[in-house]
């Protein structure tokens, strides 16, 4: 006869041997319950070599854009696949060449890296040093990714524009123009500077297309200073005029002027002009042009309208005003005689 025994543990000990429980054996294994084995996933591997997993909500680095093509200044790694002593670091100097073991000067400026690999690849079958080169470029160092941006623009300097960009990406990366700025920039790009590239400015629908044009690494942006034209002589205000569109005329020039005096010499009004030739006068007939009977001439930078005085009118007004002042003091003191 088997007779059962019964071990009855003091209420204190049963905490103490369920925490023990569970610290040795785990929660899962402590209850009785099955542990599914849960493996960590294994980093991706993407060509050889072991990627972190994505973390969501991350934000990727962004990139800058590398030139679609070889320029000049650009350092190059020049390799041939399994030849280990066909490995070169050549720069492409100013005409656009770099200079290869076996095949000499070869001009790489302004081909992408897909067609220089295939020029090189060439010249190496051709010379017979190797039967079928598998030739890989990368560049290194970028000769210039710099846009010079000059004149009238609020921050000139050097601005990074890499890829295609056009002239108002690069006035934009100065600030953009300032109240100065005239409607022409100059360009002189870095492949033929002995041909700087005049371009009208315009900001409208119909002339954006031919303003806007592309602008590459290397090139010098230069935004011209709008002229001026100096209204002087018998006007109520002397002021200089920004020319800030072509269709400046003496009219709308003497109206920023806020129109001339009354003594002013309308018929021998003149524009004073500088030519190659020299300085040279412009008569103008205000008169007849206030009245439209002759057209209203346009005026150019640096030009002067000069409006005189007319000695007969100073005359009379001088005459005119004693007259008035003769009268009114007359008015007053009549009531003492």
């Amino acid at each position: 006869m088997i007779s059962r025994v019964r071990v009855f543990l003091p209420v204190w000990l049963v905490p103490a041997l369920l925490v023990w429980a569970i610290g040795t054996l785990g929660p899962q294994a402590a209850f009785g319950r099955p542990q599914s084995a849960t493996p960590t996933p294994a980093p991706a591997v993407q060509n050889g070599s072991s990627v972190a997993p994505e973390v969501h909500g991350a934000v990727p680095a962004k990139l800058s854009e590398a030139p679609a093509s070889i320029n000049i200044g650009d350092l190059l790694n020049i390799s041939v696949f399994g030849v280990a002593d066909y490995v070169q670091d050549a720069r492409v100097d100013g005409n656009g060449q770099v200079t290869l073991p076996f095949i000499g000067e070869v001009k790489l400026a302004g081909l992408s890296l897909g067609d220089a690999e295939a020029v090189i690849r060439k010249r190496l079958k051709e010379q017979g040093v190797f039967k079928d080169p598998q030739v890989t470029i990368m560049q290194r160092e970028y000769g210039s990714l710099d846009v010079t941006v000059l004149g009238e623009v609020q921050k000139p300097g050097l601005y990074p524009l890499v890829g295609k960009r056009t002239l108002f990406d690069a006035m934009s990366a100065a600030g953009g123009i300032t109240p100065k700025a005239g409607n022409t920039a100059v360009i002189t790009h870095r492949d033929h500077p002995q041909d700087p590239e005049t371009i009208p400015l315009a900001y409208d629908a119909n002339g954006l297309p031919k303003s806007n044009i592309p602008v590459s690494p290397g090139d010098t942006v230069v935004v011209t200073k709008a002229g001026i034209v100096y209204v002087v002589g018998d006007v109520r205000v002397p002021t200089g005029v920004l020319l800030e569109n072509p269709n400046l005329t003496v009219l709308k020039a003497i109206a920023m002027a806020q129109g001339v005096n009354p003594t002013a010499s309308e018929n021998k009004s003149r524009i004073i002009r500088n030519t190659p030739q020299g300085q040279q006068e412009i008569p103008v007939e205000l008169k007849k042009i206030l009245s439209a009977k002759a057209p209203d001439l346009p005026l150019q930078p640096d030009d002067v309208l000069f409006i005189p005085s007319s000695a007969a009118k100073s005359a009379f007004r001088r005459g005119a005003e004693a007259m008035v002042q003769a009268a009114t003091g007359v008015a007053i003191y009549r009531p003492f005689y």
